[in-house]
């Protein structure tokens, strides 16, 4: 009963998404080519976000709030085990809109509505696979966190298929050594429980979002970059660890 009722609810949501994203979206994007605003571009993709996450059941509980740096800007660095992670951190981080961007694959860029939505609000596209390419984009983002842009990075580079945390990536530290800009590392817990391997079900659940305290990067030269990954990346398996001993707790008592 419990999985015709999740399969229920994904494809309500999926339904949902699929006619937001046309219904919505487009004259959105269309409203943004013809007046170059696109601040409703991020209203917007919020609150689909959201809602889908209400269609779900799927609830984000949000510990260290109090890192998230409001008046400077930063780096935010997410571990990265499901396709569900990138809307709900974005939905979380929402208060630091428009302000807030994203490095994503450049593969989504092929998708009109969203890669078109996506350059419009200067979401970063990388292809990793491509240095040159690569190396541009982690310059290009490091101009716009120096403009006043957050940045929302996953630096594993990759889904983590069995939940343990991957090596990461240089280029999101060569980025903030460049910027000279704090990281704020950030662990998610529990998402891949609503989005299972090789399933299209999405199942309800609690998430949780830990922030750590931000990590300074002023006087630091490129030279570092292979600190700073290595404790940042310390900060959020200990952050992880913090998660999942909540998550433990909780589903404990009940």
């Amino acid at each position: 009963m419990l999985t015709l009722i999740t399969a229920a609810r994904s494809l309500l949501a999926y339904v949902f998404v699929i006619a937001y994203a046309a219904i919505v979206g487009g004259p959105a994007v269309l409203f943004n080519i013809v007046t170059h605003r696109h601040a409703h571009l991020l209203v917007l993709g919020i609150a689909c976000i959201r809602t889908a996450m209400a269609i779900l059941g799927i609830r984000a509980v949000v510990t260290g709030a109090e890192h998230i740096q409001h008046r400077r800007a930063a780096l935010y660095t997410v571990n990265h085990a499901s396709n569900v992670e990138p809307p709900i951190i974005f939905a979380v981080l929402r208060e630091l809109t428009p302000r807030l961007k994203v490095v994503y694959k450049a593969v989504l860029r092929k998708l009109p509505i969203l890669g078109r939505g996506f350059d419009a609000v200067g979401f970063v596209p990388i292809e990793r696979e491509h240095r040159e390419r690569a190396t541009q984009a982690i310059d290009s983002a490091a101009r716009s966190v120096v403009s006043g842009n957050s940045l929302l990075m996953f630096p594993e580079g990759t889904r983590s298929r069995t939940g343990e945390l991957l090596p990461f990536k240089k280029g999101a530290f060569v980025l903030a050594i460049k910027a000279q800009a704090p990281v704020v590392p950030t662990a998610i817990f529990g998402a891949a429980r609503a989005m299972r391997p090789g399933s299209p079900l999405i199942w309800p659940t609690t998430v949780r979002v830990h922030f750590g305290s931000p990590i300074e990067t002023a006087g630091l030269d490129i030279s570092d970059r292979d600190a700073l990954s290595t404790r940042v990346r310390d900060e959020v398996a200990r952050l992880l660890d913090e998660a999942a001993r909540a998550d433990a707790a909780t589903s404990g008592s009940l």
